[in-house]
């Protein structure tokens, strides 16, 4: 005869991983929500300065221009590598939960990787703008 305790405490480790499958699911999709913004922040950009130039005939709205087309690829390139890296982790973590692996705290996580990506975008775009 099982004890009920062993048995409820089965059912409780199920659904804790079933609550944690979840949860990933949510944070990969806010990845990509984030990713999207990023990819659309950036079309944005270059289709803003294109009607501006188009429009102005000047010099610097040109230079404006060039510098929003770099800026956003870059955005664009930042989008498609935070999805990328959200669906590996997604994947590892998934299968690691499905091994019965002990699940760990990345050591650098992918919001700061980001981040990072994300502040030296903005310093190279302050860098085009005033640049001569």
């Amino acid at each position: 005869m099982d004890d009920p305790r062993t048995i409820l405490a089965g059912q409780r480790t199920s659904f804790a991983k079933f609550r944690t499958s979840l949860a990933l699911d949510r944070s990969t999709l806010a990845w990509i929500r984030t990713a999207v913004t990023f990819a659309t922040f950036g079309f944005g950009m270059i289709g803003y300065f294109r009607t501006l130039e188009q429009s102005t005939h000047s010099e610097h709205a040109a230079r404006l221009h060039q510098g929003a087309i770099k800026m956003g690829v870059a955005l664009v390139i930042v989008g498609l590598l935070a999805t990328t890296l959200a669906s590996c982790f997604h994947w590892i973590t998934l299968n690691k939960l499905r091994r019965g692996q002990e699940l760990s705290i990345a050591r650098w996580p992918l919001s700061i990787t980001i981040a990072a990506l994300v502040a030296v975008l903005g310093l190279y775009g302050l860098w085009i703008c005033f640049a001569k």
